[in-house]
């Protein structure tokens, strides 16, 4: 029985002023609930070491329904060190720090009358249509200034934004409402996976009708994502943190195949992953892709599989108790600021790569026909036990 517990289920009566980090640890025992505990003792046990660099990927509404109030701080505790986001999450963003107003509301509205009254609803969310045109107003404004007129990487894009945004809130007294103004203060470099796809895209599209300079780099945003977690292997470890899926998600990961695969980089997969989510599995999209099933594909060290967690629940439910317990167990960790280091970690990522390149060295991954299973032997394989060995049940452990 023991090899196979975590330990025994007990009926303890649960005291009315219960911390939050207390009821995860005593009473999250079974189903998704242990899931939840199992990311906590995860985060707090391994990856918030100072060693362990965490990307971040955001996907769905989160910023509109206020996870911003959990991000702010884990951004500012050092907790997170880039972050991979929806355009959308961004765009909604600025809202807060702009000073307007979003409101709870019903998911069963009438949409016609909502359309008629000029009111906007994200399910049971509504605002003003006014938002989203002094928010445009604002963006548009913004983007012709003179230091936007370049070419650039989406992390440079949102770190621009960020500067003006934070200038906005410490104006109006309302600084620490908005994730692009805490990543700016903290370094905290923001990549979009879909430039295009939102309304600060839109955007973009508007102003270069009127002859604005500004590009979006996509090629810079890939290897910069990468050169972070070239460096988080060589020093030490590399986290991923997925709220949602979608193209967030496969931006966040894809980074280890484009070290392994593409640049023939001789590094091991990302060794810790977390996933909150409510995609299947079964339907073969990649919001729903395992962990497991990212070890074929590099993007996952097979060798700490065990150390991966997916919790099957809504984002806006699971992650405010994740955030909690970290901040309440974890120490604050000194700021990575990657966001400065951008040039230097891209750079020292091109050296190895063309230096490898030069001398005809690519990784196992990275080299055509390599690594092909030994044939199969002809002596006698005695029969199985029916019981998986000690290190294949390891290796089965991971995508809860």
């Amino acid at each position: 029985m023991k090899p196979h517990t975590k330990g025994k289920i007990e009926i303890r009566r649960l005291r009315p002023n219960v911390t939050v980090a207390d009821l995860i640890d005593t009473h999250f025992n079974a189903y998704n609930a242990a899931r939840v505990q199992e990311i906590c003792h995860l985060m707090h046990r391994k990856v918030m070491r100072p060693r362990v660099t965490v990307g971040l990927s955001l996907s769905g509404a989160l910023i509109p329904a206020g996870l911003g109030s959990m991000l702010i701080p884990m951004i500012e505790k050092g907790f997170v060190d880039y972050i991979i986001s929806t355009g959308a999450n961004l765009y909604h963003d600025l809202h807060f720090g702009l000073g307007f107003d979003l409101w709870r509301s019903s998911p069963f509205l009438d949409d016609v009358d909502l359309h008629r009254r000029r009111l906007i609803r994200i399910y049971d969310i509504i605002f003003d249509l006014d938002v989203l045109l002094k928010s445009d107003s604002f963006l548009f404004s913004l983007v012709g200034a003179p230091e936007f007129q370049k070419k650039m990487a989406t992390s440079e894009l949102h770190h621009l934004i960020g500067r003006y945004v934070d200038a906005v809130e410490r104006k109006t007294g309302r600084r620490g409402t908005t994730l692009l103004g805490a990543a700016y203060r903290c370094r905290v470099p923001i990549y979009t996976s879909s430039p295009g796809d939102s309304t600060i895209g839109m955007n973009l599209a508007a102003r270069s009708l009127t002859g604005n300079k500004l590009e979006i780099d996509v090629a810079l945003d890939v290897n910069e994502s990468a050169a972070m977690v070239y460096e988080a292997k060589r020093r030490g470890e590399s986290a991923v943190v997925i709220l949602g899926g979608g193209s967030p998600k496969n931006f966040l990961l894809q980074t280890e195949p484009q070290l392994q695969e593409v640049l023939g980089l001789d590094v091991t997969g990302h060794d810790y992953f977390v996933q909150i989510t409510d995609a299947r599995a079964d339907t073969g999209g990649l919001s729903g892709a395992t962990p497991g099933e990212a070890v074929s594909w590099g993007k996952i060290n097979p060798d700490t599989l065990p150390d991966c967690v997916v919790c099957y629940a809504d984002s806006t439910v699971a992650f405010p108790l994740v955030s909690a317990y970290v901040l309440t167990r974890c120490r604050t960790r000194p700021l990575k600021r990657l966001y400065d280091r951008r040039e230097q970690l891209v750079s020292r990522m091109t050296r190895d790569f063309l230096r490898a390149r030069h001398a005809g060295k690519r990784s196992s991954r990275g080299t055509i026909g390599s690594g092909k299973p030994p044939k199969a032997s002809r002596k006698p394989v005695a029969a199985s036990s029916g019981r998986p060995s000690l290190s294949s049940k390891r290796r089965n452990q991971g995508g809860h």
